[in-house]
């Protein structure tokens, strides 16, 4: 009899923040990470690609990033808030992606939360829409009595 192949596994996961939405896929590979079909170390401007690579940087330390190829597909939004949304993405696919059988990577997860909650829980912060009588959502129309 022929010995059934182990398929490959992969994860897919999302973040969110504001309105933008990342999709991750994580499957076995060499350790590229992409976003939107580009390496993520090529990333503009600086400050957003160091904020995407927090996760990736946690996961390295610990050992859990050198078999595993990361793709991100993010769309809308500002530039800050697709950072959060991608970051959110690579650390929900990875703590998935090295689960052991059990669901969860427990100890990765646990490094994740004591760095920084918002790298597993999306944000759920959103705009207040404007309000009548003012320019905004605070804001109002000055009055004079006099």
């Amino acid at each position: 009899m022929m010995a059934k192949r182990q398929k490959k596994q992969t994860v897919q996961t999302s973040g969110k923040r504001k309105t933008a939405v990342a999709r991750a896929t994580v499957r076995e590979g060499k350790g590229r990470i992409r976003v939107n079909s580009k390496p993520i170390h090529i990333m503009e401007p600086e400050l957003a690609r160091r904020k995407a690579l927090e996760p990736v940087q946690i996961a390295e330390a610990m050992n859990r990033l050198s078999t595993v190829d990361i793709n991100v597909d993010v769309a809308g939004g500002g530039i800050m808030g697709q950072v959060d949304a991608v970051r959110t993405a690579i650390a929900r696919g990875l703590v998935h992606f090295n689960d052991g059988g059990a669901g969860i990577d427990e100890e990765l997860r646990d490094e994740f939360l004591r760095f920084d909650r918002t790298l597993l829980v999306n944000d759920p912060r959103r705009k207040e829409p404007k309000h009548q009588m003012g320019r905004g959502a605070r804001k109002k129309w000055q009055k004079s009595y006099r």
